[in-house]
């Protein structure tokens, strides 16, 4: 069970570091984990969103992840400093 204030000191942590690089950790469930770089881009009500990093010259593209994914570690942020 999470807390409404966790929540809310996420979101405001997140929204302080809005245009810092970060490097993303992503849960993909059975012991498997995805590791990218990009931008906090943008926050929400209910949502971040990050622009990531272009791979091998391909197009970047921006994903969303909810506050509740960084609560419950679906998603650990690490930024980096400038």
């Amino acid at each position: 069970m999470y807390v409404r204030n966790d929540v809310t000191q996420i979101r405001r942590n997140i929204s302080e570091h809005i245009g810092s690089k970060v490097m993303l950790e992503t849960n993909k469930g059975r012991q498997k984990s995805m590791v990218t770089s990009g931008t906090i881009e943008n926050t929400y009500p209910a949502i971040f969103t990050i622009l990531l990093d272009a791979a091998q010259g391909g197009p970047s593209r921006t994903v969303s992840y909810s506050y509740t994914d960084v609560l419950t570690k679906n998603v650990e942020i690490t930024v980096f400093n400038n």
